[in-house]
């Protein structure tokens, strides 16, 4: 299925518009994890251990999108974009979000 960030697709014609789609995450780093990043953290830089679970979490997020999507009927997503917040004080929660849409060529 194609995932795009555009309006369109150059050389498709939307044909069908199915509505909004998502796709969400909610992780949480293990307390070993928690205590690395944190010791990593007074040191300045990059925190390896929250890049990687981010990654992995916006990577489900769009799998579950495109999930959501083939359901619908949908061959494509346009006008994908992330969202991202804390939930409580040791969540995160990745949301892709798009518009689900019939493309045929031409």
């Amino acid at each position: 299925m194609l995932v795009v960030t555009t309006e369109n697709v150059p050389g498709h014609t939307v044909e069908r518009v199915l509505g909004q789609v998502f796709g969400i995450v909610v992780r949480s780093r293990g307390i070993g994890g928690n205590i690395t990043a944190a010791l990593r953290s007074l040191g300045g830089g990059e925190i390896k251990e929250y890049t990687e679970m981010l990654e992995d979490a916006r990577k489900s997020a769009i799998d579950r999108l495109v999930e959501n999507a083939h359901a619908m009927g949908a061959n494509a997503v346009v006008m994908m974009r992330f969202d991202s917040s804390e939930v409580g004080q040791t969540m995160s929660e990745v949301v892709a979000f798009g518009t689900a849409v019939v493309l045929r060529e031409g």
